[in-house]
């Protein structure tokens, strides 16, 4: 009996959150990431005088810039957890995006070279000092940091969790405004690059929140949202299983003495 009990509560949370599995897309990502970064090859440089040379490099910006990384990070765990659809929605936006990205980086190898020398020794210098050593300026177009900007506002904008939530709206597309600038005010970008990136945003979010697409992603993920919104918390999920598992355990010995 409590070996049925065991396997049943691991079909629960294989169906409750199976959707987690799309996470493991990032070792993916990491790895493509660092082979791209160390590619040698013949470039295309991406400059538009008329533009990038009128936008002032302004240190300061990589405030933002950095806060990109929480940017993505929150709301990943938050609609893990909450909403199974949205979370699904962001996942492919993302993964999608940076896949065709890699894939123009492959076809059309690009870069960039409107990086300032920086000799100032203040922690906005030191950190735009740091990203420019770490982050090679390759593969610049279309811009990551833009793509994936557009992304968590769209999905956060359109997400039954936010929709009506007018302050973190307000707030999600400020943030995205001002790491969508940072990206050339620091000068990790042309504006070449800013423009492709939001070129790409708009194709892949018209074919996400197509009504097929749409229909599909409802479907393969409502009964793990139906499990989610009777029972939201983790924690217990874990903590039952633990316990079956236990007293599992607990009867073999009986049984054996």
């Amino acid at each position: 009996m409590l070996e049925r009990n065991i396997i049943k509560e691991l079909k629960y949370i294989w169906i409750k959150y199976r959707h987690l599995l799309l996470f493991l897309y990032y070792i993916v990502l990491g790895i493509l990431y660092q082979t791209f970064n160390l590619v040698v090859a013949e470039r295309t440089y991406m400059y538009w005088p008329l533009l990038d040379d009128k936008i002032p490099f302004v240190k300061e910006m990589v405030v933002p810039y950095v806060v990109w990384y929480a940017y993505i990070v929150i709301p990943h765990v938050y609609l893990a957890f909450r909403d199974v659809e949205a979370y699904t929605k962001l996942c492919l936006f993302l993964f999608c995006g940076m896949t065709v990205c890699f894939i123009i980086y492959a076809i059309f190898p690009n870069g960039q070279q409107l990086r300032p020398t920086i000799m100032e020794s203040d922690t906005f210098s030191r950190i735009i000092n740091d990203i420019y050593r770490k982050d090679n300026p390759i593969n610049s177009a279309p811009s990551m940091h833009v793509l994936d900007s557009i992304a968590v506002f769209t999905v956060l904008q359109k997400s039954k969790s936010f929709r009506d939530n007018k302050l973190i709206i307000t707030i999600s597309g400020i943030l995205m405004v001002m790491i969508i600038a940072s990206t050339v005010m620091i000068k990790q970008h042309s504006i070449i690059d800013l423009l492709a990136g939001i070129a790409l945003a708009l194709v892949i979010k018209a074919i996400l929140y197509s009504k097929k697409v749409n229909e599909y992603i409802l479907r393969i993920t409502v009964k793990g949202q139906r499990l989610i919104d009777n029972q939201p918390d983790i924690i217990t999920d874990i903590i039952m299983l633990i316990s079956m598992v236990r007293a599992h355990r607990k009867s073999k010995r009986k049984i054996s003495t």
